[in-house]
């Protein structure tokens, strides 16, 4: 990720979980246009209402800014942060904030529904690149971030390793390359489908050869009559 990506470029943050997720996925929503919305996606959209209410709060040794936008130009993506903690810092990589005493330290938390959503590797993913985008932008190192877990109401602490740095990179440019392409992969039953809101528009039992037409069309039917 030599050459930095232009305006035009760059791609939706949020695909990035995504793509970890499963890369179809990833093409049917980010290149089809195509989205469905399930109860675990409504119950995701409300918990964000709070994170996503762009009020700037400051509170006794934390300075906390919702839905702040980012970008990378060296990744290609840009998005918005569902909240960025600034905790007060000596570290010599932390930032100074404009009319605010003393340095800060960037921390990311993103929130998600619910505790395999908040534990699962596409969100911590998701939340390295968040990290990313903003040491490109503020001149930080980020060495850690949180998912909060709504069905908890706890923390998860992500942090950001090497490997799963290289992970994002690796994904990103995976993203760049179906864009250029144009190309939706292949269908792939994985047991991940089952939760899946996309599954009906995907149809991997039809499409990875699993499955004959007559089989899927005769199981759908008797799903539809019950």
């Amino acid at each position: 990720m030599e050459t930095p990506y232009a305006e035009a470029d760059l791609l939706p943050l949020s695909g990035l979980a995504h793509m970890a997720f499963c890369e179809r996925r990833w093409a049917l929503v980010h290149l089809e246009q195509q989205w469905e919305d399930n109860r675990f996606t409504a119950e995701g959209d409300q918990l964000h209402e709070k994170a996503h209410s762009q009020q700037i709060e400051s509170r006794p040794g934390v300075l906390i800014r919702r839905t702040l936008p980012l970008r990378s130009f060296r990744l290609g993506l840009s998005g918005q942060a569902d909240i960025v903690e600034f905790l007060p810092s000596t570290e010599a990589d932390a930032i100074s904030l404009a009319g605010r005493r003393g340095r800060w330290q960037p921390f990311p938390v993103e929130y998600k529904r619910s505790r395999d959503k908040a534990g699962s590797i596409a969100y911590r993913l998701q939340l390295c690149a968040q990290a990313m985008c903003l040491e490109e932008m503020l001149g930080a190192r980020i060495p850690s971030g949180a998912v909060y877990d709504g069905s908890t109401r706890r923390r998860q602490p992500v942090e950001f390793s090497q490997p799963v740095r290289n992970e994002v990179e690796r994904l990103v440019l995976r993203m760049h390359q179906l864009r250029r392409d144009g190309c939706t992969p292949q269908a792939r039953r994985m047991p991940a489908c089952r939760n899946c809101s996309m599954a009906e528009r995907c149809l991997p039992e039809l499409l990875d050869g699993t499955q004959s037409v007559a089989a899927y069309m005769q199981r759908m039917t008797r799903t539809s009559a019950e």
